[in-house]
């Protein structure tokens, strides 16, 4: 099976292998009527599968929220409580309406997830039931991706940038952020990344990591340069310069 978000946010399915799609309707029946695009659009661009319920299906839509379906997709609740936007909605516990901007779990526990929103660091124990935040001693909450190491269920990574006008990482010094207790610390990985007049960005599909024993972890900017850790962000070197703007990164672990 193959799931496909899009703009305007919608959920399709195929079956085959691509050749035919349907729309899981019944997510744009949570108040779909109430979502408004973000700056990038109103787009579905995050959908994380559980391995262990196949029935469970999380998606992210900026900016209307994240949601949860526990029947395959075919209803969906809302799983925003916690998430208050007070410069964004008028009321800071709607339900929809929240700009979400990156959502990451570890596949051995899938209950657990961790937000990249617009503006603050979050954490969820209770398959979104319920958030709380872990921004902790970053230096600015706000960013764009999000990712969790491939062996270590508490360990998260972040992007921090600077603010939702200025797109670039605080004091032009580019560090990956990395909690290995869950959130409640960050520590700055910058050996290798550059720190000094760094002004570029790290999208939200832009960092990854990959399921070798030492993890791996990949991130490309909007300056086209690509940034290389093979030892979960301890050191850092250059995989790749001078290409476009880098919008996604992914790897593909070889048997």
């Amino acid at each position: 099976w193959v799931y496909a978000g899009v703009e305007d946010a919608a959920l399709f399915l195929s079956k085959d292998g691509g050749q035919n799609w349907q729309e899981l309707a019944g997510l744009r029946e949570v108040k779909g009527h109430l979502w408004q695009p973000g700056a990038g659009g109103l787009c579905l661009h995050t959908i994380l599968l559980d391995r262990i319920n196949p029935n469970r299906i999380y998606v992210a839509i900026s900016a209307a929220g994240s949601f949860r379906s526990d029947d395959g997709g075919i209803t969906w609740v809302p799983i925003n409580k916690g998430l208050a936007s007070p410069d964004e909605l008028p009321d800071p516990d709607a339900e929809v309406g929240h700009c979400i901007h990156s959502l990451a779990r570890h596949p051995s526990r899938p209950d657990v997830l961790f937000m990249q929103k617009h503006w603050d660091v979050m954490r969820s124990d209770d398959a979104g039931n319920t958030w709380r935040e872990i921004s902790g001693n970053l230096p600015s909450d706000f960013g764009f991706p999000i990712a969790v190491h491939a062996h270590e269920p508490e360990t998260v990574y972040v992007v921090p940038i600077k603010s939702d006008s200025e797109h670039f990482p605080p004091e032009g010094k580019l560090r990956v952020y990395r909690s290995r207790n869950g959130g409640d610390r960050w520590e700055a990985l910058t050996n290798g990344l550059p720190q000094k007049d760094c002004y570029v960005n790290v999208l939200r599909n832009a960092l990854t990591v990959d399921e070798m024993d030492s993890c791996g972890i990949y991130l490309g900017t909007s300056g086209g340069q690509v940034y290389v850790s093979a030892d979960s962000g301890d050191h850092w070197m250059t995989a790749a310069q001078n290409l476009p703007p880098v919008l996604s990164v992914e790897v593909q672990t070889l048997p």
